[in-house]
């Protein structure tokens, strides 16, 4: 079974489900790179820097999956945010003493996000809407002093890609503390309702991108095209299997 893929200098998780709780274990940044996302490495440095820096980067893009499959035959599973929510959900059923920061891109997002916690029975939610932050210099010393008052289990930072990855380095380098930093976007909104209605046969099937498309074609419709730029990255450079990690 293939563990990991390499591209890029990045190196991709495939996850099995049955180690979920293992990522937990250590202070670990995870992240899950959109289509898009990829597509911009070239010219994104910081972000760039914070998928090679990460202790865990995941399939998430159906279209990435896709062309490692028919281009360099590798299979390998995708393992969306909303996937890795749908779990990291039920796993706060199951441990409600875990306190969750989330970092959110305003007030409404914010109150959406924190009454579903709720909801799920975690007892301990903080909440922090962020600036408009610039990628190539990220400063945010008012949000690492609430991180190191407040020291959650984890910290959601469910603002935009290629953003928040470089917030996620930057919070793991300045707290020192053990903590788990989840860069899963807007995901969250797909359970909140604040977001296109994906549910997890869309998410299997890799419709998400059609339905959000339908609700907000303005946005989306540019998204898609950029990302195409990473079907000839993907057909042109080396993509190796299981090289050696520290990750595991």
């Amino acid at each position: 079974m293939i563990k990991n893929v390499l591209f890029k200098e990045v190196i991709f998780q495939n996850l099995k489900i049955v180690n979920f709780d293992k990522l937990f274990k250590k202070k670990n940044l995870l992240l899950f790179p959109s289509a898009p996302g990829l597509a911009s490495i070239n010219n994104s440095i910081k972000y760039y820097e914070s998928l090679k820096k990460a202790d865990y980067v995941f399939f998430d893009s159906g279209f990435f999956v896709l062309l490692l499959r028919i281009l360099k035959n590798i299979k390998v599973n995708k393992f969306s945010g909303f996937k890795f929510l749908e779990l990291f959900f039920s796993y706060l059923k199951k441990n409600k003493t875990k306190s969750i920061l989330c970092i959110d891109p305003n007030y409404k997002s914010s109150k959406s996000n924190k009454l579903y916690l709720k909801k799920l029975g975690v007892k301990k939610i903080y909440s922090y809407v962020a600036p408009k932050y610039e990628p190539k210099n990220l400063l945010d010393k008012k949000l690492l002093k609430q991180i190191i008052e407040t020291k959650p289990s984890f910290i959601m930072t469910n603002i935009g890609g290629g953003t928040q990855e470089v917030l996620g380095l930057y919070i793991i380098k300045n707290v020192k503390f053990r903590v788990n930093i989840l860069c899963t976007g807007g995901a969250i909104s797909f359970f909140t309702g604040d977001q296109a209605p994906i549910n997890s046969l869309i998410d299997k099937l890799y419709l998400g991108w059609l339905i959000r498309l339908i609700f907000n074609p303005f946005t989306f419709i540019k998204r898609l095209i950029y990302a195409l730029k990473l079907l000839p990255m993907v057909l042109m450079h080396n993509v190796k299997t299981n090289v050696k990690t520290k990750k595991y």
